[in-house]
């Protein structure tokens, strides 16, 4: 809790507030309210997903120091729910109240090569990789990190910022083509599967996780997440969970925290598991746990802040969901949008319905998504697949 000494707990009441107005502040915003708190947003947008619903909506931008102190005013903790928030911003908010993560945690995050050197730090193995932050840098490149992805240190996401090199011409091309900006030069690895851990961890250092998540990305995009993970043997996806707890502890971290695995094929061909990022906040992969699970990921993070206690979640349903895009949107070869088939999808059993208040569609834009429960795994993927087809999203 960035230098502060750990509070009394936050009870219900009091006002919790999220640096971050779009879909993730929104649902963090429902599960605050739902446990009988107050909220407040920090976000420019007076039509942002989460300060349309929230108690205060502070309408500026997270550098501006007099909203800062507006913010701190009114909230009793803060939080945030995406990672490029300014590391000096937290800890300007951290002077005056408790603040969770932490700027420290929160700048590892943001830097893919603070990242991947964390994940060394704490024992945890990531795809061999080289920082190129120069020409000397890009010419001192060992040729067995090719073929690889490029990616940049910084401000990246959802596959942007990315490309994939061959050859050391192709690298750089590729170093030439992201602005010659700093980048983390990645070896590509014999993928099998993407995984996702979301762990939660306290001011006092209890930890818990929810089960490892199956994760399908199209375009850098997730689009699809199944739980239980299918095609995870059970004593790797239970030291996916333990090396979520570590990375974690090694940095302090309280919050919410997703960390991202891939399983590869070792030289032996036996599967094992590498970190390839992680978010200091809810995820994506982890909205399921809104319909699948006793406490959802968006529960944790209250708890997280507010010095509660943090239990276990459960997994009462097998569950998939799918990610919609504003894609769904719009038919092939129109530019007007129209409303997705919602009718034919809520007529299956198991659908849960999840749309983020956003005003306009836009391709690529997340616009919300569609979790499947059921009592068997079978049973969740049925139906999910069903839906997909009728929406027209890629299959699993």
């Amino acid at each position: 809790m960035s230098g502060r000494p750990t509070p009394a707990p936050l009870l219900p009441g009091a006002t919790l507030g999220v640096m971050g107005g779009g879909q993730l502040g929104r649902m963090f915003v429902h599960a605050a309210q739902a446990m009988g708190y107050a909220t407040a947003v920090l976000d420019p947008d007076p039509a942002s997903p989460a300060g349309r619903v929230s108690h205060h909506h502070v309408k500026a931008a997270n550098t501006d120091t007099v909203a800062l102190a507006e913010l701190a005013r009114v909230a009793d903790a803060v939080t945030t729910e995406f990672e490029n928030v300014p590391a000096p911003a937290l800890r300007e908010l951290a002077g005056q109240r408790p603040v969770a993560p932490g700027a420290d945690a929160v700048a590892i995050c943001q830097d893919r090569a603070l990242e991947k050197a964390h994940f060394t730090r704490a024992g945890v193995p990531c795809a061999p990789y080289a920082v190129i932050d120069s020409p000397e840098a890009l010419a001192a490149v060992d040729a067995a990190l090719l073929p690889g992805i490029l990616k940049t240190a910084t401000l990246g996401y959802d596959g942007k910022g990315q490309v994939r090199v061959a050859d050391p011409a192709g690298l750089e091309a590729a170093w030439q083509r992201l602005g010659r900006a700093r980048c983390v030069l990645e070896q590509l690895l014999p993928l099998q599967v993407e995984l996702s851990v979301i762990v939660a961890r306290g001011a006092d250092g209890q930890a818990v996780t929810f089960p490892v998540q199956q994760n399908l990305h199209v375009d850098g995009i997730l689009a699809v997440t199944q739980v239980p993970a299918p095609d995870v043997p059970a004593a790797l996806a239970e030291q996916a969970r333990e090396c979520a707890r570590v990375i974690a502890g090694s940095m302090g971290y309280v919050g919410v925290l997703c960390v991202e695995f891939f399983v590869v094929g070792g030289p032996d061909g036996a599967p094992r598991l590498v970190a390839n990022e992680m978010a200091p906040r809810p995820h994506n992969s982890g909205h399921y746990t809104i319909d699948a699970c006793d406490l959802s990921q968006f529960d944790l993070q209250v708890r997280c802040m507010a010095g509660l206690p943090l239990v276990e979640p459960r997994l009462h349903s097998a569950a998939v969901m799918l990610n919609l895009l504003g894609d769904l949107w719009f038919e092939p070869g129109y530019t007007q949008p129209r409303t997705p088939a919602w009718g034919e999808v809520l007529a299956l059993p198991g659908a849960h319905l999840h749309l983020y208040g956003k005003t306009e569609a836009r391709r690529g834009r997340k616009m919300g998504h569609l979790t499947f429960t059921g009592a068997t795994p079978q049973d969740a993927q049925a139906m999910a697949r069903q839906a997909a087809a009728c929406l027209g999203l890629p299959g699993f």
